[in-house]
């Protein structure tokens, strides 16, 4: 297929204008497409009652060349859903609280013009996209995507008790308090569930992952080897029984993931301990997991509601996201 030349090349800006100086952000998008011989930039802001999804498709009807993006997880999100499968690069300006793909992908965090200027001059670095069918216990059911991760149980109660004025003023650590809220009246659930081509289990859990990233905010690392790009999801399970399993699954996050598999010695300790099963981890391109009773459910940070089952799926290299020329990848 032949590029179309670059005078009528045109991108388009998605921006939440919460999150960003919106003067600033499209002033720089319209100098940097104008070095870049590019037609003038088309601009569409996000709403309550449209996160992304629904001006991406407008950006895309207008058959632009390139898509930017700039705002918090759940924008990037939204955005995902409308590109995945297009071919129509995105590029990502962290501007939001957690920015957790943007951290993934070891994108500059506090650099708008780089990412901005990535768009013309950039990499190209294919990205993973999940699917998450959410069905209801009326039988009602929508599929959504999702970039970060997407979690039914206690991680979606989580997020659904962290005030949002309490994250505006102190960011993702506004969390810390949400999971005190609900940590306060956490019950474990029943499910069942299948990881794609392995066998059925069942277990009683206070929150179960499925995850296309594993790095989250302050160092800590969720899922070790998860990778953006390898086509696949990993899944976790989180079983504690009691207050010292809730220690244990501390411990496996914030010193066994974060700290001592970074250095060799600590990975032979790690191999040597006897696993405990507070956690469990599982990898595969697709999960089918039921509740027996409606269970709080979100994606990428955002609210979906109840659920009674989700099925998830991958789409290896959905989405193409610009990086900065020469960017080192070989880390994600």
């Amino acid at each position: 297929m032949t590029e179309p030349a670059v005078a009528s090349r045109r991108a388009a800006l998605v921006y939440n204008p919460i999150k960003v100086d919106a003067a600033i952000l499209r002033a720089t998008v319209e100098r940097l497409s104008a070095a870049a011989g590019w037609a003038k930039p088309l601009f569409f802001e996000t709403t309550i009652e449209d996160l992304g999804s629904g001006v991406a498709r407008q950006a895309l009807e207008a058959r632009v060349d390139a898509l930017l993006v700039a705002g918090g997880d759940g924008t990037v999100r939204a955005v995902s859903e409308a590109v995945s499968g297009t071919g129509v690069p995105v590029t990502i300006i962290p501007s939001g609280t957690g920015n957790l793909l943007a951290r993934n992908l070891l994108l500059p965090l506090t650099d708008p013009t780089a990412m901005v200027q990535a768009t013309f001059d950039g990499d190209r670095q294919p990205v993973d996209v999940g699917f998450a069918a959410i069905r209801r216990a009326d039988g009602s059911s929508e599929e959504r995507a999702f970039v970060v991760m997407g979690g039914m149980g206690l991680d979606a109660a989580m997020i659904a008790n962290t005030s949002g004025d309490l994250k505006k003023r102190v960011g993702w650590i506004a969390y810390v308090d949400g999971a005190a809220r609900s940590l306060a009246n956490a019950k474990p659930f029943r499910i069942a569930y299948q990881v794609a081509g392995r066998r059925l289990h069942s277990a009683k859990v206070q929150s179960i992952l499925v995850a296309n990233c594993g790095s989250l905010p302050a160092g800590l690392e969720l899922i070790p080897q998860a990778s953006v790009t390898d086509g696949e999801l990993d899944i976790v399970i989180f079983q504690p029984k009691n207050t010292f399993g809730w220690i244990l699954v501390w411990r496996r996050l914030a010193w066994d993931n974060s700290i001592l598999r970074r250095f060799r010695a600590g990975r032979q300790v790690l191999a040597l301990r006897t696993e405990d099963n507070a956690v469990l981890y599982a990898r595969g391109r697709g999960l089918d997991v039921a509740s027996e009773a409606p269970q709080p459910v979100q994606l990428d940070g955002d609210e979906f509601g109840e659920a009674v089952r989700l099925r998830c799926r991958v789409v290896e290299g959905g989405m193409i996201a610009m990086v900065p020329k020469g960017h080192d990848t070989s880390k994600i």
